[in-house]
């Protein structure tokens, strides 16, 4: 499988740089008849592009996506027809000179050390492949996969904690996240939120965070046991984000905290005779397969490397410097993450889906 495309029946390649005249995707195994517009992406992308407060990059672009194959309007509105979907996304507002000191200098935290290392030439400009940017053609492939899903899966993600301030597991509010630039999981966190985050900013610092997820609606059955498990598939394309530095699922790593009887879900019938779950410290899924509960993750995000406090490195020719990043970026890359996590999430849920279809649906 190539280190661009991640899926099995519904694979998402995706394509472009930071700096390149667009960025885009391939997304291949959409069933046919799906209704689909560039109105159905559209949305999506405006909650992840930038420049949508102080608190974000200004780097100023529309992420108009364009379908380029894969639709068909036969007078009934457009729908899907089985084959490739290309979308592509024009870069608008690159300015390639913020990146000419780190022509030969290695950001630290980045990823042009090892990008040189292994290719033996990289793209210096805002990252290039690395970048990013590259995640606005995740965002336009989960709109895809949203669509495949259908409205009775709903995939809520939002900020819960950056640096040290936390939002209390109880008090998690996903629709309150698309009501504050922070994206955070609670309105009563904003303001105290915004004014931490203003001091990194103004310092010319960042700052790292935690991005929860939930997703409802999944019956029970998805996923597969051993090397098919859909935790560890999305658990896989949640650390594929950029700056991800850890995931969870459930409990996460408070589960070695607890004792057998806490962690174990019980169960009793339900009202309609099917099993209803106590607790939820699985996060969805057993054994590799989803248990009809809400599916729940979290991504820890480190800060973003690109800081303005001189930091040492060397350069391509072996001398040793200080380097100082300018150009414009997140102070905290996790508030732009949401919609990301969310997207990667509808993908690895879509591919599921039709997984699951190929695996229990009786020969005809």
């Amino acid at each position: 499988m190539s280190h661009n495309t991640f899926g099995h029946l519904f694979r998402v390649t995706t394509w472009g740089e930071s700096h390149g005249p667009a960025i885009g995707c391939v997304i291949d195994g959409c069933p046919p008849l799906i209704p689909l517009s560039e109105g159905d992406i559209q949305p999506w992308l405006d909650r992840r592009k930038p420049g949508g407060s102080r608190f974000v990059t200004q780097r100023r672009e529309s992420d108009t996506a364009r379908i380029l194959s894969g639709v068909f309007d036969d007078g009934a509105g457009p729908v899907t027809t089985g084959t490739p979907i290309a979308i592509q996304i024009q870069n608008e507002d690159a300015r390639s000179k913020d990146y000419g000191d780190i022509a030969r200098a290695f950001r630290p935290g980045h990823a042009d050390y090892v990008y040189q290392a292994k290719y033996g030439v990289r793209d210096h400009r805002g990252g290039g492949r690395s970048s990013a940017r590259e995640t606005a053609s995740r965002v336009a492939a989960g709109a895809v996969a949203r669509r495949v899903l259908g409205e009775g899966i709903v995939i809520r993600a939002g900020v819960v904690q950056i640096g040290p301030h936390k939002i209390a597991p109880d008090a998690v509010d996903f629709d309150a996240v698309n009501a504050n630039p922070l994206f955070a999981a609670s309105a009563d966190v904003v303001e105290v939120w915004s004014d931490y985050l203003d001091g990194v900013r103004k310092a010319g610092s960042s700052i790292g965070a935690v991005v929860a997820l939930e997703v409802t609606g999944v019956p029970v059955g998805w996923g597969a046991p051993l090397y098919g498990k859909l935790d560890a598939e999305l658990a896989a394309a949640l650390m594929s984000i950029n700056a991800a530095k850890g995931v969870e699922i459930g409990a996460g790593f408070d589960a070695a905290e607890l004792s057998g009887e806490d962690n174990a879900d019980e169960m009793r019938l339900g009202p309609d005779g099917t099993p209803a779950f106590l607790s939820n410290q699985a996060g969805g899924v057993l054994g590799g397969i989803s248990t009809g509960q809400p599916i729940t993750a979290r991504v820890a995000f480190k800060p973003t490397s690109s800081i303005l406090t001189p930091r040492q490195t060397i350069t391509r020719d072996g001398a040793e410097t200080d380097l100082r990043t300018t150009g414009r970026h997140d102070p905290c890359v996790a508030l732009r993450a949401v919609p990301v996590v969310e997207a990667m999430a509808a993908c690895v849920l879509a591919d599921a889906m039709l997984r699951h279809r190929a695996q229990t649906a009786p020969l005809s």
